[in-house]
């Protein structure tokens, strides 16, 4: 706490003021001794009694104003006039540790009490010490100055006050100064305190997202709450490696968890740079959340499956075999929060959205293509044409009554296979669209067709066989 300076300058000036009635006093009495010798022996006593009170009167005027500096529990320094050191208390000696003679010039204070630059080898400007600046008439503090005894360093802040006389002129600086090592470990233990909360809430987004957190409209994951939900109109896409069992069975523990991290590493950027957040791994399957539009969650798709071709061009040249993926999604309401118990909780989304997001993801298997999105997310893009893609086949959902859309999105398809597509799209749908009337005949030539323009065509070859069979 800073101490009481107009209470100190008040006892310095009257210290000052007092020793010029001595001076006073003094050359009165030489006056007097003059007037002695005619006066009588009453007025010599009577006089000699004002002179004594009057000095006695200076006399307890500057042990008091000693008792109360040397009482202070902060350091006080003063200097004079011409810049010397004029006074240091008890206090003030004990931080500097060193014995001093009154009457060093401020130039030299830095240099003899070792004051540094804090965190610095810097001995302190003499001139921006604050006792020296008032010294110029300034009011000073500064919080910068240490102390050095050897290995020990004192922290100091440092209070610098201007005193003066009568007339305005400076006729003493006084500077108060206390050790701030305490509040100095505090203010470094309340900085890693912040850094380490920091650093553990990062650590804990990584395992609860902050977009969910925004979602059920809280500030922090100590703010969540077991059963806290919230419902939003999202969408939801699921991605899984193909055949990771057998992928799985050629490695090793260590080799096996380096693979995952490095796949799912890429596809999570292509999540988040589309403004979505990934809500949970389920070993090698992946569920992504996007409450934008549409758009955000099949370009996330549609970036996936570009990484995917740059991740398998790398494992190819390393001598790894290229791995590949599907993608469902599908757009629609569900609910967002938080289940589980009293000692372990987890955030989950429920929804039939949800089931049907999953449902086309294992429909990328069944007609072996990388990306499927239900006519839910097809009916919500801002623009579907800005897209390259075809109906494939209509599903029923559980405890639903109307079937479902499914349409294939071919962006991310090598040149030729997505130009042949695009090509074939008419021809295809028209063959679908007599498959679905029972026309299988018709149906099965025009799959022909587009097999002849396009071999590689899983879709419509699954089609033809599907024909040709029943």
């Amino acid at each position: 706490m800073q101490p009481n300076h107009p209470s100190i300058e008040q006892l310095i000036l009257e210290n000052a003021s007092l020793r010029q009635e001595i001076a006073a006093l003094k050359q009165e009495n030489a006056d007097l001794e003059i007037l002695l010798e005619t006066t009588t022996e009453h007025s010599d006593t009577v006089t000699a009694q004002l002179h004594n009170q009057a000095i006695q009167a200076v006399l307890d005027s500057e042990k008091r104003l000693l008792q109360f500096l040397e009482a202070m529990p902060v350091g006080v320094a003063v200097l004079d006039h011409q810049g010397c050191l004029y006074y240091i208390n008890c206090k003030g000696k004990q931080l500097t540790r060193h014995r001093i003679p009154l009457g060093v010039n401020a130039e030299k204070l830095a240099k003899l009490y070792h004051i540094y630059r804090a965190g610095t080898n810097q001995l302190y400007p003499f001139d921006q010490l604050p006792i020296v600046r008032a010294l110029q008439g300034e009011t000073a503090t500064a919080d910068d100055l240490e102390i050095r005894h050897g290995d020990q360093v004192i922290p100091l802040e440092v209070w610098g006050t201007p005193i003066f006389d009568q007339d305005g002129t400076i006729i003493f600086a006084i500077a108060a100064f206390q050790d701030i090592t305490e509040r100095k470990k505090a203010e470094a233990e309340r900085l890693q305190f912040t850094t380490d909360l920091f650093a553990l809430n990062q650590a804990l987004s990584r395992f609860v997202p902050r977009q969910f957190l925004q979602l059920l409209e809280k500030d922090s994951i100590v703010d969540v709450q077991l059963g806290d939900q919230v419902q939003k109109d999202m969408s939801v896409l699921f991605s899984d490696i193909r055949n990771f069992t057998t992928l799985s069975e050629k490695m090793n523990p260590d080799d096996n968890f380096k693979f995952i991290n490095s796949y799912f590493s890429r596809m999570e950027a292509a999540i988040i740079d589309n403004q979505g957040f990934i809500d949970k791994y389920i070993g090698d399957a992946m569920m992504a959340l996007f409450s934008g539009n549409a758009d955000d969650a099949l370009k996330a798709g549609i970036t996936m499956l570009h990484r995917l071709a740059e991740y398998n061009s790398h494992r190819t040249k390393t001598g790894y075999v290229p791995i590949r993926i599907g993608i469902g999604i599908n757009t629609g309401s569900l609910m967002l929060g938080t289940v589980g118990g009293a000692s372990r909780m987890d955030s989950t989304v429920i929804s039939d959205a949800v089931n049907l997001a999953y449902r086309m993801e294992g429909l990328t298997k069944e007609y072996g293509v990388p990306l499927l999105i239900s006519h839910y997310t097809f009916c919500q893009l801002n623009n579907a044409n800005n897209y390259s893609f075809r109906v494939i086949d209509k599903v029923k959902v559980k405890g639903k009554s109307e079937a479902v859309s499914v349409y294939e999105v071919f962006d991310a398809d090598e040149s030729e296979m997505q130009q042949a597509k695009l090509v074939t799209k008419t021809t295809f749908e028209q063959a679908l669209l007599f498959y679905n009337l029972g026309k299988l005949d018709l149906a099965a030539s025009l799959f022909e067709q587009c097999l002849r323009q396009n071999p590689e065509d899983s879709v419509a070859r699954i089609y033809q066989l599907r024909c040709l069979n029943r």
